[in-house]
């Protein structure tokens, strides 16, 4: 990866980026109200778990099939994947928040110099509401079309999801950035096996109930800071 290709695609991961991510908590504010995360280990045990089991099963493969439909040209892998993806995300809100994220990248990746051919399509499709437009597939896209790999691709998913858990829960736990660093420093390997396995995946799949239901509960919080 030259240097350009990874300024480019860090522009889409970075916290600066304005994609609407700092709205959300997946589900992290409806645990914290109920008592089920209260500190850093009970917090980091919420994430890996969603990790290895949800996110890493689901929309991490999700942006690898993205990615792999722009190497091969085929759009429809991503479509396919995007469809999967909406139909397996149970709660609503969860996945109002990942389509308006997707939206965002998508629209600005299209806006790029170097115009695309299979973005501007996917980005059609997407605003004609042909296909869901999933934060996942969108950045699976983008960062392929930067000139990221497959798994430099997941990984960077991944640390996206990890760092906007730990964002939301310096809100919401009395939790400091030292230890919010610690953290996503003890969740580094767990980041790197995931990517890895996904990137050899072809079929979505997912088991993450707990935060499933979190995720469902928060539109029936009686006081929200997150959208989600």
């Amino acid at each position: 990866m030259n240097t350009i290709s990874l300024l480019t695609g860090l522009r889409f991961v970075d916290s600066f980026f304005p994609s609407g991510g700092y709205a959300y908590s997946s589900g992290l504010e409806a645990a914290a109200q109920d008592g089920a995360v209260r500190n850093a280990e009970e917090l980091s045990r919420f994430v890996v778990e969603s990790l290895t089991t949800g996110i890493g099963e689901r929309e991490a493969v999700a942006a690898g099939l993205a990615h792999d439909a722009w190497v091969s040209d085929t759009l429809e892998i991503a479509f396919t994947a995007d469809r999967e993806l909406d139909a397996m995300k149970l709660g609503r809100e969860s996945r109002t928040a990942s389509r308006q994220m997707g939206r965002q990248v998508i629209r600005l990746a299209a806006e790029q110099n170097d115009r695309h051919l299979l973005i501007d399509d996917y980005l059609a499709a997407v605003e004609a509401e042909q296909t869901p437009g999933h934060v996942a597939v969108s950045l699976g896209l983008t960062l392929a079309a930067a000139g990221w790999s497959k798994e430099d691709t997941i990984a960077a998913f991944l640390y996206q999801a990890a760092t906007g858990c730990v964002a939301a829960s310096m809100k919401l736990l009395p939790l400091g950035q030292r230890e919010g660093q610690r953290l996503l420093d003890g969740w580094m390997p767990v980041i790197q096996q995931i990517s890895h396995r996904a990137a050899l995946q072809r079929e979505l799949s997912s088991w993450s109930p707990i935060q499933d239901i979190y995720a469902m509960r928060h539109s029936r919080l009686e006081s929200r800071l997150f959208r989600s």
